[in-house]
């Protein structure tokens, strides 16, 4: 993994500060390595006025663990320091931080400008805006800042960006982008559950909100669904708390605790991850089965260049395109003995999926090329296997597909 500046003033690197980032909330002797999980649903306090006091905003005395946790909390400080932020949500999922989120900022009549490439999930809320409440949604470009600057209206309260699209590996202009939504006062979120801070850090490039799931390369172990937000600006970060407090999207503590755990080991992950990753685009790229291989660690992806300027390395998730189609795919991912089928990404384990046969399966190939994915094409969530493991897994499944 190629180095970055990481170190902050007098502080050290990131691959330190997620294993002790946590440790940090305990204070005195005797004071336990991990951190304690408070199941507790609510709180006591012997004043009414104290009481009230703390159930005003968030960041005071806990009260009921919707609102707050100190368990959960740990996890939102630990997340906002490896972001750079100034305050974090903890959140029950990945859709529950992008819901939630959405649903405090906007309302109807918005302009929401959105990259054209999003997670369904993410597509599916903001389709839901525009149908029930009136939110206008425009997709648009994202090489450069010039479709940004071509439809931005009065009207357009909110970018929304992914770090690394899934699953083509596209990389958006995040510097030129961000920067012209800033001049406009237009709010920037960046979905980073594919990158994790490891690999960047949006806030650095001037985004004003990045979410998670949690449940991907943060929490790493397939055992944990969860999710997040980070913010660059305090007030931001109110505004969003108590529509998530209202809807109920809130962390749970054992969820928050497994979080934690799986950060302790983010940095070595992600480091293998990527190494593995490199290996099989590689190969697959040169074997005569495959049309296309889809990682923007290799020179021929579009988003290379930008891959290399933007990431400290290129990510654990690739696809590729096998040049048998729809059933070569579906035979490709029923045939491999390691990795497994599974619609999830990011554990430690490699996990596929055939999107024309299972996510997608009810489009024929012509709808499935309009939505940029290939009857045959396969997701590759690299996992940390011994990446020769996993490669004659993937030529015996290809020599059956």
């Amino acid at each position: 993994m190629r180095e970055r500046m990481e170190q902050r003033s007098g502080g050290p690197r990131l691959r330190t500060r997620a294993v002790h980032a946590a440790a940090a909330a305990a204070q005195g002797d005797g004071r336990p390595l991990s951190v304690p999980i408070v199941r507790s649903s609510a709180f006591a306090f012997d004043s009414v006025d104290k009481l009230a006091a703390a159930m005003a905003e968030p960041g005071g005395d806990f009260v009921y663990s919707r609102r707050g946790n100190p368990t959960v909390q740990v996890l939102e400080r630990v997340l906002t320091d490896l972001e750079g932020g100034a305050a974090a949500i903890a959140t029950a999922s990945g859709m529950g931080a992008i819901s939630g989120t959405l649903l405090a900022l906007l309302r109807p009549g918005d302009h929401v400008l959105a990259q054209s490439c999003l997670y369904g999930g993410t597509h599916a809320v903001l389709s839901d805006l525009a149908q029930r409440f009136g939110v206008v949604v425009e997709r648009i470009r994202t090489e450069d800042a010039a479709d940004f600057e071509a439809r931005v209206r009065p009207a357009t309260r909110l970018l929304f960006l992914e770090t690394i699209a899934n699953p083509t590996g596209q990389i958006p202009d995040l510097p030129g982008l961000l920067a012209a939504a800033g001049a406009r006062g237009v709010v920037t979120v960046v979905d980073n559950s594919l990158a994790s801070p490891v690999l960047c850090r949006p806030i650095e490039h001037g985004a004003d909100i990045v979410v998670h799931s949690t449940t991907k390369y943060l929490g790493g172990h397939s055992d944990v669904v969860g999710g997040a937000a980070v913010f660059a600006d305090p007030a931001l970060h109110g505004t969003v708390w108590t529509r998530a407090v209202e809807l109920g999207s809130t962390a749970d503590p054992f969820a928050a605790w497994l979080t934690l755990r799986g950060i302790q080991t983010l940095p070595l992950r992600m480091s293998r991850h990527c190494a593995n990753a490199s290996v099989l685009a590689e190969r697959l790229e040169a074997h005569p089965a495959v049309a296309r291989v889809q990682w923007p660690g290799l020179p021929g992806h579009p988003s290379h260049e930008r891959a290399r300027a933007l990431l400290s390395d290129f990510g654990g998730m690739l696809s590729f395109e096998l040049r048998g189609g729809r059933e070569a795919g579906r035979r490709f991912v029923e045939g491999l003995r390691i990795a497994r089928l599974a619609l999830s990404l990011g554990g430690v384990e490699t996990l596929v999926t055939h999107p024309a046969g299972t996510s997608h399966r009810e489009l024929d190939d012509r709808a499935l090329r309009e939505a940029g994915i290939a009857p045959g094409a396969v997701r590759m969530s690299v996992g940390i296997e011994d990446a020769d493991d996993l490669w004659d897994d993937i030529e015996q499944a290809l020599k059956a597909s």
